[in-house]
């Protein structure tokens, strides 16, 4: 593979965001800063970052903040944990999701290849206590593929979120290009677990602007249908540094109205399509 560093290319008008600010950001930086925890915000540089801090909303991420995976559009980082583990964060988490008095919330994780279960024990422990200690809160998970083992994901799916996602992120064609270990046939089979287990809402997500064609979208929408996913997210892909893949085209917002109309012909309970839309944007709605 060629890993040569890509050009950065301007954005257009339509992509343009505001800078964080107000109190509601603050203290929602601040909690987040003391209690020692990582957010797919900052980690993955979403440009919602300011909207939903401002509204006093996050998503976490645990399992710490390097990724075991390299996918070649992503910005976390990658690496080796060693199995190293931090079995505190759980209750930090829970009592942060308190003290900011959310009524839903987002987790996500880094892919653990490095543990023999793949985080999922790790998972089931952190809802458990996010649970316990906010029992009227309800819970996004938008985990791993967990190498497609239907045991692991049932720990996630046993201890209750109401909403388990897992990102396509790309079409099949480009999916050896733009993702690291994962597998096109291995995320539609673990969402198609969560479907067929009938105990939480199955959600995916996708990027264009990566060089998919039309007819690709609406093949993995057909896809994703077909194993009964309920609620698809589809946003702009922005390279966020000069070693990731280089943006092939902006999506107009007049394509985004479009992908959201057809997804909800072909249906989608809920489509959430925009050049700025990420896989949590305006997730309390998804519930």
């Amino acid at each position: 593979m060629d890993n040569k560093p890509e050009l950065m290319v301007r954005k257009p008008d339509w992509l343009k965001i505001s800078l964080p600010q107000g109190k509601q950001y603050l203290d929602v930086r601040e909690i987040i800063a003391r209690k020692g925890l990582h957010t797919i915000c900052v980690s993955g540089k979403c440009p919602n970052l300011s909207e939903c801090w401002g509204r006093g909303t996050a998503s976490f991420m645990i399992l710490g903040d390097v990724c075991t995976r390299a996918c070649r559009f992503c910005s976390v980082k990658t690496g080796s944990p060693q199995g190293i583990v931090d079995w505190n964060e759980p209750d930090r988490l829970a009592e942060s999701i308190e003290k900011m008095n959310l009524k839903h919330c987002v987790i996500t994780s880094v892919d653990r290849d490095d543990l023999p279960d793949l985080g999922a024990g790790f998972w089931a422990t952190t809802i458990k206590r996010v649970k316990e200690r906010n029992p009227e809160v309800t819970i996004e998970t938008l985990i791993p593929d967990f190498n497609g083992i239907e045991e692991l994901i049932y720990k996630v799916i046993e201890v209750g979120p109401e909403i388990i996602s897992h990102n396509m992120e790309t079409v099949r064609r480009l999916t050896p290009k733009v993702r690291s270990r994962a597998k096109y046939d291995v995320s539609l089979k673990t969402i198609e677990t969560v479907a067929k287990s009938g105990k939480a809402k199955p959600k995916s997500g996708i990027m264009v602007g990566l060089g998919e064609t039309e007819e690709e979208i609406l093949e993995t929408m057909d896809d994703l249908i077909s194993v009964g996913c309920q609620v698809l997210t589809i946003g702009q892909y922005l390279q966020p540094t000069r070693k990731h893949l280089t943006v092939k085209e902006f999506v107009t917002p007049e394509q985004f109205r479009k992908y959201k109309i057809i997804g909800l012909e072909k249906g989608f309970k809920f489509v959430e399509s925009g050049p700025l839309v990420r896989s949590s944007y305006h997730a309390e709605r998804h519930v």
